[in-house]
Protein backbone atom coordinates (compact mmCIF):
# COMPACT_ATOMS: atom_id res chain seq x y z
CA UNK A 1 0.00 0.00 0.00
CA UNK A 2 1.52 3.25 -0.77
CA UNK A 3 2.68 5.71 1.75
CA UNK A 4 0.03 8.86 1.89
CA UNK A 5 2.09 11.76 1.95
CA UNK A 6 0.47 15.68 1.99
CA UNK A 7 2.74 18.72 1.39
CA UNK A 8 3.06 22.18 2.92
CA UNK A 9 4.89 25.07 1.47
CA UNK A 10 3.89 28.59 0.90
CA UNK A 11 5.18 28.88 -2.37
CA UNK A 12 2.79 27.17 -4.90
CA UNK A 13 5.91 26.51 -7.30
CA UNK A 14 7.32 24.46 -4.44
CA UNK A 15 4.26 22.42 -4.39
CA UNK A 16 3.52 21.66 -7.92
CA UNK A 17 7.43 20.16 -7.83
CA UNK A 18 6.96 18.32 -5.36
CA UNK A 19 3.90 16.71 -6.67
CA UNK A 20 5.44 16.13 -10.00
CA UNK A 21 8.36 14.53 -8.23
CA UNK A 22 6.24 12.47 -5.68
CA UNK A 23 4.53 11.10 -9.13
CA UNK A 24 7.31 9.28 -10.11
CA UNK A 25 7.02 7.03 -7.28
CA UNK A 26 4.05 4.47 -7.33
CA UNK A 27 5.11 3.66 -3.66
CA UNK A 28 3.82 7.05 -2.53
CA UNK A 29 0.11 9.01 -3.12
CA UNK A 30 0.08 12.62 -2.60
CA UNK A 31 -3.34 13.11 -1.10
CA UNK A 32 -3.32 16.99 -0.45
CA UNK A 33 -1.24 19.85 -1.00
CA UNK A 34 -1.34 23.22 1.30
CA UNK A 35 0.05 26.64 0.90
CA UNK A 36 -0.62 27.52 4.68
CA UNK A 37 0.43 25.99 7.84
CA UNK A 38 -2.75 26.57 9.64
CA UNK A 39 -4.80 24.41 7.34
CA UNK A 40 -2.27 21.80 7.13
CA UNK A 41 -2.32 21.47 10.57
CA UNK A 42 -6.01 21.39 10.84
CA UNK A 43 -5.83 18.71 8.39
CA UNK A 44 -3.16 16.53 10.45
CA UNK A 45 -5.61 16.80 13.50
CA UNK A 46 -8.11 14.66 11.82
CA UNK A 47 -5.99 12.60 8.94
CA UNK A 48 -3.60 9.82 9.72
CA UNK A 49 -1.31 10.35 7.06
CA UNK A 50 2.44 8.51 6.64
CA UNK A 51 4.59 11.15 5.23
CA UNK A 52 5.20 15.00 5.36
CA UNK A 53 6.55 17.21 3.19
CA UNK A 54 6.90 20.59 5.39
CA UNK A 55 8.69 23.78 4.36
CA UNK A 56 9.54 25.91 7.49
CA UNK A 57 9.97 29.22 6.67
CA UNK A 58 6.34 30.49 6.28
CA UNK A 59 4.24 33.85 7.42
CA UNK A 60 1.62 32.27 9.82
CA UNK A 61 3.03 29.83 12.14
CA UNK A 62 6.84 27.66 10.67
CA UNK A 63 7.49 24.34 10.01
CA UNK A 64 8.95 24.08 13.29
CA UNK A 65 6.86 24.88 15.51
CA UNK A 66 3.63 23.19 13.27
CA UNK A 67 5.97 19.86 13.64
CA UNK A 68 6.06 20.89 17.21
CA UNK A 69 1.95 20.87 17.96
CA UNK A 70 1.64 17.29 16.41
CA UNK A 71 0.59 14.61 18.63
CA UNK A 72 1.16 12.10 16.11
CA UNK A 73 4.15 12.66 13.98
CA UNK A 74 4.41 11.24 10.39
CA UNK A 75 7.67 11.08 9.19
CA UNK A 76 8.98 14.65 8.21
CA UNK A 77 10.94 15.65 5.26
CA UNK A 78 12.02 19.68 5.56
CA UNK A 79 11.86 21.26 2.25
CA UNK A 80 13.40 23.96 3.06
CA UNK A 81 16.04 26.68 2.08
CA UNK A 82 17.00 28.11 6.12
CA UNK A 83 19.49 25.08 6.99
CA UNK A 84 20.32 26.72 9.90
CA UNK A 85 17.09 24.91 11.50
CA UNK A 86 18.44 21.28 11.32
CA UNK A 87 19.55 21.19 14.78
CA UNK A 88 15.60 21.79 15.98
CA UNK A 89 14.66 19.37 12.97
CA UNK A 90 16.87 16.83 14.71
CA UNK A 91 15.37 17.67 17.96
CA UNK A 92 11.75 16.78 16.55
CA UNK A 93 13.40 13.95 14.66
CA UNK A 94 13.10 15.27 11.21
CA UNK A 95 14.08 12.36 8.51
CA UNK A 96 15.51 14.42 6.45
CA UNK A 97 16.41 18.24 4.90
CA UNK A 98 15.95 18.95 1.31
CA UNK A 99 17.39 22.30 0.32
CA UNK A 100 15.79 24.34 -1.86
CA UNK A 101 15.83 24.58 -4.83
CA UNK A 102 14.35 20.80 -4.98
CA UNK A 103 17.05 18.61 -7.06
CA UNK A 104 15.07 15.19 -8.32
CA UNK A 105 18.29 12.98 -7.43
CA UNK A 106 18.24 14.75 -3.68
CA UNK A 107 14.38 14.38 -3.31
CA UNK A 108 14.81 10.55 -4.39
CA UNK A 109 17.46 10.07 -1.73
CA UNK A 110 15.11 11.22 0.97
CA UNK A 111 12.14 9.26 -0.35
CA UNK A 112 13.84 6.11 -0.49
CA UNK A 113 14.99 7.37 3.04
CA UNK A 114 11.64 7.38 4.13
CA UNK A 115 10.50 4.36 2.60
CA UNK A 116 13.49 2.80 4.52
CA UNK A 117 12.28 4.25 7.53
CA UNK A 118 9.18 3.33 7.21
CA UNK A 119 9.44 -0.53 6.71
CA UNK A 120 11.92 -0.26 9.73
CA UNK A 121 9.33 0.55 11.58
CA UNK A 122 6.67 -1.77 10.57
CA UNK A 123 9.75 -3.89 11.77
CA UNK A 124 10.06 -2.20 15.19
CA UNK A 125 6.94 -2.64 15.94
CA UNK A 126 7.24 -6.61 14.98
CA UNK A 127 9.37 -6.54 17.81
CA UNK A 128 6.81 -6.44 20.78
CA UNK A 129 5.76 -9.86 20.04
CA UNK A 130 9.82 -10.74 21.70
CA UNK A 131 10.78 -12.48 18.93
CA UNK A 132 13.58 -10.77 16.93
CA UNK A 133 16.89 -10.21 17.91
CA UNK A 134 17.68 -7.05 16.70
CA UNK A 135 16.30 -3.40 17.49
CA UNK A 136 15.81 -0.24 14.48
CA UNK A 137 16.56 2.84 15.92
CA UNK A 138 16.87 6.56 14.24
CA UNK A 139 19.92 8.31 15.31
CA UNK A 140 21.27 11.58 13.12
CA UNK A 141 18.65 10.86 10.40
CA UNK A 142 19.72 7.48 9.94
CA UNK A 143 17.99 4.08 10.91
CA UNK A 144 20.54 1.97 12.77
CA UNK A 145 19.87 -2.05 13.38
CA UNK A 146 21.50 -2.89 16.53
CA UNK A 147 21.45 -6.51 17.35
CA UNK A 148 20.56 -7.40 20.91
CA UNK A 149 23.36 -9.12 21.47
CA UNK A 150 25.74 -6.37 21.69
CA UNK A 151 24.19 -3.78 23.77
CA UNK A 152 25.92 -3.62 27.52
CA UNK A 153 23.02 -1.15 28.88
CA UNK A 154 20.68 1.05 28.04
CA UNK A 155 20.90 4.89 29.72
CA UNK A 156 17.78 7.48 30.10
CA UNK A 157 19.82 10.57 28.94
CA UNK A 158 16.90 13.55 29.58
CA UNK A 159 14.56 13.07 26.29
CA UNK A 160 17.12 10.76 24.61
CA UNK A 161 18.40 7.44 25.36
CA UNK A 162 22.00 5.89 25.05
CA UNK A 163 22.52 2.56 23.98
CA UNK A 164 25.92 1.46 25.11
CA UNK A 165 27.56 -1.36 22.79
CA UNK A 166 29.89 -3.78 23.79
CA UNK A 167 33.10 -2.83 21.59
CA UNK A 168 31.16 0.21 20.05
CA UNK A 169 30.75 3.90 20.54
CA UNK A 170 27.05 4.65 22.71
CA UNK A 171 24.14 5.43 20.00
CA UNK A 172 22.13 8.42 21.09
CA UNK A 173 18.51 8.22 20.01
CA UNK A 174 15.42 10.56 20.80
CA UNK A 175 13.00 7.95 22.52
CA UNK A 176 11.61 7.72 26.46
CA UNK A 177 12.97 4.48 27.77
CA UNK A 178 9.81 2.85 28.41
CA UNK A 179 9.15 2.92 24.57
CA UNK A 180 12.18 1.08 23.96
CA UNK A 181 11.64 -1.26 26.70
CA UNK A 182 8.30 -1.99 24.76
CA UNK A 183 10.51 -3.04 21.79
CA UNK A 184 13.19 -5.08 23.52
CA UNK A 185 12.10 -8.82 24.41
CA UNK A 186 11.11 -8.97 28.53
CA UNK A 187 12.84 -12.50 28.71
CA UNK A 188 16.29 -10.92 27.67
CA UNK A 189 16.06 -7.34 29.25
CA UNK A 190 15.57 -5.54 32.69
CA UNK A 191 14.26 -2.44 34.03
CA UNK A 192 16.61 -1.81 37.26
CA UNK A 193 16.09 1.96 37.71
CA UNK A 194 14.33 5.27 36.23
CA UNK A 195 17.89 5.67 33.82
CA UNK A 196 18.94 2.04 33.08
CA UNK A 197 17.70 -0.76 31.38
CA UNK A 198 20.36 -4.15 31.19
CA UNK A 199 20.50 -6.93 29.34
CA UNK A 200 19.30 -9.98 32.13
CA UNK A 201 22.98 -12.05 30.62
CA UNK A 202 25.21 -9.23 31.41
CA UNK A 203 24.18 -8.80 34.81
CA UNK A 204 27.42 -10.61 36.73
CA UNK A 205 26.18 -10.50 40.69
CA UNK A 206 23.74 -8.18 42.83
CA UNK A 207 24.94 -6.72 45.99
CA UNK A 208 23.94 -3.93 48.02
CA UNK A 209 21.37 -2.59 45.65
CA UNK A 210 23.63 -2.82 42.95
CA UNK A 211 24.18 -5.00 39.85
CA UNK A 212 27.49 -5.39 38.53
CA UNK A 213 27.53 -6.27 34.47
CA UNK A 214 30.31 -6.79 32.91
CA UNK A 215 32.08 -3.42 33.02
CA UNK A 216 30.25 -1.24 35.16
CA UNK A 217 28.21 -0.98 38.38
CA UNK A 218 24.42 0.26 38.60
CA UNK A 219 22.28 1.08 40.88
CA UNK A 220 18.89 -0.66 41.59
CA UNK A 221 16.02 1.25 43.00
CA UNK A 222 13.44 -0.25 45.35
CA UNK A 223 11.08 -0.27 42.69
CA UNK A 224 12.92 -3.03 41.02
CA UNK A 225 14.65 -4.27 43.99
CA UNK A 226 12.64 -8.21 44.06
CA UNK A 227 12.65 -8.38 39.88
CA UNK A 228 16.18 -8.56 40.17
CA UNK A 229 16.77 -10.35 43.32
CA UNK A 230 14.43 -12.83 41.37
CA UNK A 231 16.81 -12.85 38.34
CA UNK A 232 20.15 -13.52 40.20
CA UNK A 233 18.97 -15.87 43.26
Amino acid sequence: MPLKCIAIDDEPLALRLIGEYVSRFPSLQLIRTFEDAISGAEFLKSTKIDLLFLDINMPDISGIDLMRSLTVKPIVIFTTSYRKYAYEGFELEALDFVEKPIEPERFTRAVEKALMFHRYKNRANEQLNNTNESLYVQSEYRILKIDLNTIGYIESVENYIRIHLINAKPILTLMPLKEVLKKLPSAKFQRIHRSYIVPVSKIRSFQNRKVQLTDIELPVSKAYYEAIRGLVH
